[in-house]
């Protein structure tokens, strides 16, 4: 093979790559837009209907993963690579990863529902799993209670299962 035909045979593959690649990197670029958009109408939302800056910032991360790893794959399928067994691979990696978190996840989860549900608010003296104290601060993962022996973090997932009694200050 000579030059020429080397040449030719290069440009030749490059135009079938071009409107590929031309095409992923708008695949991508729309994703990041789009997880963008969504971001801001989940904090807009998420203001009209006053939910906890936590929240805000939970629901808008978990979006923006969601649709970054969406354009991903379907970026992927677009150039030709079977992306089926990627995600069956995904599934099964989040699988094990919930498994192994499941009391980590259970805490964030309770947490949301906490926070969405409001069954007691700060500075509303409660009664949870033997502690009794003075609400702090409600995240993801605890809600914290000012008592008598000091501070006391206690999982969501306890002030969410176990009976909790409420001494409301208003």
């Amino acid at each position: 093979m000579d030059i020429t035909n080397l040449t030719e045979l290069a440009i030749e593959k490059s135009m079938l790559w071009l409107p590929k690649v031309a095409a992923v990197l708008f695949i991508i670029v729309l994703f990041f837009v789009l997880a963008k958009f969504v971001k801001r109408i989940i904090i807009k939302v998420s203001a009209r209907l006053e939910l906890d800056p936590h929240l805000t910032t939970f629901f808008a991360q978990v979006s923006r993963i969601i649709f970054v790893l969406f354009g991903l794959v379907t970026a992927l399928g677009t150039i030709g690579i079977n992306v089926s067994a990627l995600v069956a691979g995904l599934g099964l990696t989040g699988f094990a990863l919930g498994f192994a978190l499941k009391d980590t996840i259970s805490n964030i989860l309770s947490g949301v529902l906490i926070l969405l549900y409001r069954p007691f608010k700060i500075d509303d003296n409660i009664k949870v799993a033997g502690y009794e104290g003075k609400v702090i601060s409600v995240d993801l993962r605890y809600t914290k209670l000012d008592s008598e022996d000091g501070t006391v973090l206690i999982p969501n997932s306890k002030c969410f299962t176990d009976p909790v009694v409420v001494f409301s200050n208003s």
